[in-house]
C-alpha cells in the first residue's frame, strides 16, 4: 500500500472513547485472566510461600495500579444531553504515558505466567523500577543537568559590558 500523501486525520471524541473502552476491557481481560491463571494453578499445583505471596502481591498491585491509571487518564466527560465534553487522554498515542502503562501490564502479567514455570521469571519485575529510572534520567534528571551546565558555562558579562550592550540596544531602538 502507497504511503499517504498530506496530513493525517484526526480522531473525533467518539472515537477516542470508544477506542479506550476498546483498550481498557482488553487490558483488563489481560491482567484479569493472567491473575486468575496464575492463582488458579498455584492453588491447584503448588504451594504458596511468603515470598511468593509476597511476589504475587507486588504483581497484582502492578497490574491493577497500571489499569487503574489507564481508566483514569481516559475518563470522559458527558453532559446530560449524551454530547461528549471531554474525550480523555488517548490511550493509544504512540511514544505517550499510556504506551509505558500498557507496557507495564504486559510485564506483570508475563511474569505471572512464566513464574509458573520458575521461580526465576519473578525477577522480571526488577524491569518496572530500572524502566521507571530509565523514563526519569532521560526526561527529567539528565535535560536538568544539562541546562544547569550550559548555564555554568556561559561567561558573566561584567557591570560595564552590560551597561555598554544597554546604550547600544537603546540607540538602536532609537533609530528606527
Amino acid at each position: 500500500m502507497a504511503p499517504q500523501k498530506g496530513k493525517q486525520g484526526t480522531k473525533g471524541a467518539k472515537q477516542i472513547v470508544q477506542e479506550n473502552k476498546e483498550t481498557l476491557k482488553f487490558y483488563k481481560i489481560m491482567g484479569a485472566a493472567s491473575a486468575g491463571f496464575y492463582t488458579l494453578v498455584t492453588l491447584i499445583f503448588f504451594e504458596f510461600s511468603t515470598s511468593i505471596c509476597v511476589l504475587s502481591f507486588i504483581a497484582f498491585a502492578a497490574l491493577f495500579g497500571a489499569w487503574q491509571f489507564m481508566a483514569f487518564m481516559a475518563k470522559s466527560q458527558i453532559a446530560e444531553n449524551g454530547d461528549i465534553i471531554d474525550s480523555g487522554t488517548s490511550l493509544n498515542i504512540e511514544g505517550g504515558i499510556a504506551e509505558h502503562v500498557k507496557d507495564l501490564i504486559i510485564l506483570g502479567s508475563a511474569t505471572l505466567i512464566l513464574s509458573l514455570i520458575s521461580n526465576y521469571f519473578w525477577y522480571l519485575l526488577l524491569f518496572i523500577p530500572i524502566r521507571a529510572f530509565y523514563l526519569l534520567w532521560g526526561t527529567v534528571i539528565k535535560p536538568w543537568m544539562a541546562s544547569r551546565q550550559e548555564a555554568a558555562q556561559q561567561p558573566e558579562v561584567d557591570d560595564k559590558k552590560q551597561k555598554k550592550l544597554d546604550r547600544r540596544m537603546k540607540r538602536m531602538q532609537n533609530q528606527r
